[in-house]
């Protein structure tokens, strides 16, 4: 039996408890490479992928790279506006094209100049014409499925994969009413820590840790009596808080008058599987993005912005600034206490401990995990 399979049985067998008899997860689900390596091609290369917002690609030839299981891969607005996706390597000697974000009105490779239109066709490949099988109408950059999804930019490179709006119709259902859409990013910003890109995730699913690993920060926000943790489903899951006025951002907007009662104050925590996670409340959201980095690191994509009503407010910008600040303190708090948790896992001695009824959402990503692996 192969690592991997060691892990994946390891897992299965501690899923299949109830959940008021759950633990967490086995630690050869986060620390061996080869359950990683699997992950890459039945998780990561099956699942939507969030690129990022996509107002971050306003104009014709805006555009974002990103990977996907070891897959380049280009997203940009096309001439005549809508999203593509394509493959980032050349169709002549496999060079990669572009890198980063930025604008383009043509794609050209930087190993032999051949030139690509927006939307992936070939428009010229100097020094070719003696070339008698060459046939410029024949070539294109392969494409990607790229969907726009409530203001989120989703990446497949699953052809088969249900649409975003039909698998996460629940998340409409839940939260259509703050329309994140409409909402505005402000700040997108990308690091790296040294931690397992689940024990991370996990991190998000559950507020229970708030009082002890945020006590310098939101840990005073909430009461852990108040948050609610129901069944998620398939493709995610989620929970709220009801907030106090500690952050004022946090609340409905004292001119809306369309958000009636408990709608003014609850923030919910949407984590979109496998690694999309979204904190959304009346006046501000912010998420992030997850990409594997190894069993021990993560890159994290971690962006944010407001609503439509507090950006308008003559106070937005010392608003943003305040509640950026304390995002950031918040992350660091964060990422202290991810990275000890992947310290721990590493240990001889640790093992994975019982969960509370407020890590409902943990059993279920585990659950998710294990399905998608098998």
């Amino acid at each position: 039996m192969t690592l991997h399979d060691t892990a994946l049985e390891e897992l299965r067998a501690s899923v299949a408890v109830p959940f008021n008899r759950a633990h967490a997860m086995p630690k050869s689900v986060y620390t061996s490479p080869d359950f990683g390596q699997l992950e890459q091609e039945r998780i990561f290369a099956r699942a939507w992928l969030c690129a990022g917002r996509a107002e971050a690609l306003k104009a014709p030839g805006d555009y974002m790279t990103m990977e996907i299981s070891g897959e380049p891969v280009i997203i940009l607005r096309g001439a005549d506006g809508a999203l593509r996706g394509m493959s980032n390597v050349c169709r002549h000697r496999m060079s990669t094209l572009l890198t980063g974000r930025g604008h383009v009105r043509s794609i050209v490779c930087p190993y032999h100049a051949w030139t690509y239109n927006l939307d992936g066709t070939l428009r010229g490949a100097p020094a070719m014409t003696l070339n008698e099988d060459f046939c410029k109408e024949a070539i294109a950059l392969p494409k990607v499925r790229v969907e726009d999804w409530l203001g989120w930019i989703m990446v497949t490179l699953n052809p088969d994969a249900p649409s975003p709006s039909q698998e996460l119709a629940e998340v409409e259902n839940l939260v259509g009413y703050l329309d994140m859409a409409a909402y505005t990013e402000t700040f997108r910003e990308e690091f790296r820590w040294a931690t397992n890109w689940k024990v991370l995730a996990e991190n998000f699913m559950e507020s229970y840790h708030l009082p002890a690993c945020h006590a310098g920060t939101i840990g005073g926000a909430s009461k852990l009596e108040e948050m609610v943790c129901p069944e998620g489903f398939d493709d995610f899951n989620y929970h709220w808080i009801l907030k106090n006025d500690l952050v004022p951002l946090a609340l409905a907007h004292p001119s809306n008058t369309a958000l009636q009662g408990d709608q003014r104050r609850i923030t919910w925590l949407l984590a979109i599987y496998p690694s999309l996670l979204i904190t959304l409340t009346p006046g501000y959201f912010w998420y992030l993005c997850l990409t594997p980095d190894g069993p021990g690191h993560v890159k994290v994509m971690f962006g944010g912005g407001m609503s439509p009503d507090w950006i308008a407010d003559p106070a937005a910008e010392a608003n943003l600034a305040a509640v950026k600040a304390l995002l950031d303190d918040v992350n660091i708090e964060d990422k202290g206490c991810t990275e000890r948790v992947y310290r721990g896992l590493s240990a001889g001695l640790s093992a994975p401990g019982p969960l509370s009824h407020l890590e409902r959402p943990n059993f279920e990503f585990a659950q998710y995990i294990a399905r998608m692996m098998a």
